[in-house]
């Protein structure tokens, strides 16, 4: 979503850290590209001003000019500024009312209410626990209503009883009264779109509002619709009055101006946003993880809380096992890169580490993409038992079935076998005997750097299991501290990367296995 708005504020700000001193005319220069950059991502126009204006007050003081290192002063300015201007603080969905607490989702016609009615309740329901009822009252569209009560029966969440013939007031009244009698914590109605804000649905809204009472009132907004989007929540919220927004389709290339500019502009947080059509895609909205990445500082915290939610914490244990006894076999390897594309591929997950952002070009011109890793669990699919643990077995003719059973070639083969061989040399090492090994006296080294020192885990890295949310932000600070989190800082021990994945020259880091997906100590998948 903030890719190109990335590059840009990246080349921008890398340009002036780069200067021992600033004057006044620098910081401007910088500032009306910043302010480009801005317009050009589709940030509404007086977003933009007020946002620029801010900084600029706050860069040209003589604390900036005269400060050891004025280049980076800037930049965490306009970090700070960003933050504010996405929200300050995350805020999720309140539920401090009396049972049944009663959601409203709002929203245009193909903004994705539906679905997102349905990922809120899973999200409610497996990790608040509380017990959700739907009820769709969309009238209008052919088969609304069905649509919820199938999504419903995949996520094993009560729906309320399709009743032919009953207006969306009608309909709400009866959601409040059932969840009443069916002694559900939760009712969220989901109801009707049109292709326009008109007055028939502005007056339904009204309605729904008087017999439902609702606590929380929350627009669902298409985050590729730029400024649209944003007049859309103004209207929305004179007219009905919204207590938070949830935004759609962030995995999506728009250029992420709505995201930037509704905060500012309605003054209601952002609560939500969806990252993908799972159900299990939809995240909390943090101003600071978000501000941080658009900055190229990586989002540590997002990406240890994607790894705990995603990965098998039995499955790791073993992988740990074996690593400590350095074996690393072709099994291993795909269900690395099974865990890889489950934390968002590639791309994602390089995306959410410190100094890595500008790195996805060049994996791609490498031919380091996430088709990569299907063609590669294909490849391994296609040997038997016996040659995946024994890859000495494969010979030439071997190879050529392999080849025609995965839909690829004898070089793609050998790509495999070598990245395989590389990694399981680096397992040897790491697993050596002698100090530990060298696993631990990486993981140690590390979190000695980071004040870590004397935590459980492998080697002095933390249980991740027992971390909440405020010991992962202090983490991540921690991390910043030691260098992990500005702008082109790089992983320790990796020269800045390039270098931390086969075939990209440097040091070898085993596919981010031995890294993130391979820690033992994760809470296992709910």
């Amino acid at each position: 979503m903030f890719e190109n708005l990335q590059d840009r504020l990246g080349s921008i700000l890398n340009g002036l850290t780069g200067r021992g001193a600033l004057s006044e005319a620098d910081v401007s220069a910088a500032l009306r590209e910043v302010r480009r950059a801005l317009l050009e991502a589709d940030v509404a126009l007086d977003v933009v001003r007020s946002f620029t204006d801010r900084v600029r007050e706050k860069a040209v003081g003589a604390e900036i000019l005269k400060s050891i290192k004025p280049g980076q002063m800037v930049v965490k300015i306009v970090h700070d500024e960003l933050i504010e201007m996405l929200g300050g603080e995350g805020v999720g969905i309140d539920l401090h009312a009396p049972a049944p607490v009663v959601v409203m989702m709002v929203g245009l016609q193909g903004s994705g209410k539906t679905t997102t009615t349905a990922k809120i309740a899973n999200r409610l329901s497996t990790r608040e626990k509380k017990k959700v009822l739907m009820a769709s009252l969309d009238t209008r569209r052919p088969a609304a209503q069905e649509q919820l009560r199938q999504l419903g029966a995949q996520a094993n969440i009560d729906t309320l009883p399709i009743i032919s013939g009953q207006s969306p007031t009608d309909i709400a009244a009866r959601a409040v009264q059932a969840a009443k009698l069916g002694g559900h914590d939760v009712v969220i109605l989901d109801t009707a779109g049109r292709t326009h804000i008109d007055e028939p649905l502005m007056v339904e809204m009204a309605d729904i509002k008087k017999r439902s009472n609702p606590h929380e009132i929350l627009l669902v907004a298409d985050s590729l619709t730029g400024q649209d989007a944003v007049n859309l929540a103004r209207n929305f919220d004179e007219r009905v009055g919204i207590t938070g927004l949830v935004l759609t389709r962030m995995d999506g290339d728009g250029r992420g101006g709505a995201a930037l500019s509704m905060r500012a502009v309605t003054g209601k947080p952002i609560k939500l946003i969806g990252v993908g059509e799972k159900m299990s895609e939809l995240e909390e909205f943090h101003p600071r993880r978000i501000a941080d990445r658009i900055l190229g500082m990586g989002d540590i915290v997002s990406l240890v809380e994607r790894a705990a939610e995603n990965i098998d914490a039995e499955k790791a244990a073993a992988m740990a096992a074996k690593m400590a006894k350095g074996k690393f076999d072709l099994d291993d390897l795909a269900d690395q890169l099974r865990q890889m594309q489950k934390m968002g591929g590639m791309g994602g997950i390089m995306g959410m580490m410190p100094g890595m952002a500008g790195m996805k070009d060049k994996m791609a011109a490498a031919g380091l993409d996430d088709k990569l890793f299907g063609r590669q669990i294909a490849i391994i699919q296609s040997m038997t038992k016996a040659e995946r643990a024994n890859p000495d077995l494969l010979k030439h003719s071997r190879k050529k079935r392999i080849a025609a059973g995965s839909g690829t070639d004898a070089a793609a083969i050998n790509k495999l076998l070598k990245m395989h061989r590389q990694m399981a040399d680096m397992m040897k090492m790491m697993g050596g005997k002698g100090k530990g090994g060298m696993m631990k006296q990486m993981m140690g080294g590390l979190a000695g750097k980071m004040g870590l020192g004397g935590l459980g885990g492998m080697g002095g890295m933390p249980d991740l299991s027992n971390i909440d949310p405020r010991q992962l932000e202090a983490l991540q600070k921690q991390a910043e501290a030691a260098g992990l989190g500005k702008p082109g800082g790089g992983m320790p021990g990796l020269g800045g990367l390039p270098g931390g994945l086969p075939g990209l020259g440097g040091a070898k880091l085993p596919g981010l296995g031995g890294g993130f997906p391979g820690l033992p100590g994760l809470p296992k998948k709910k």
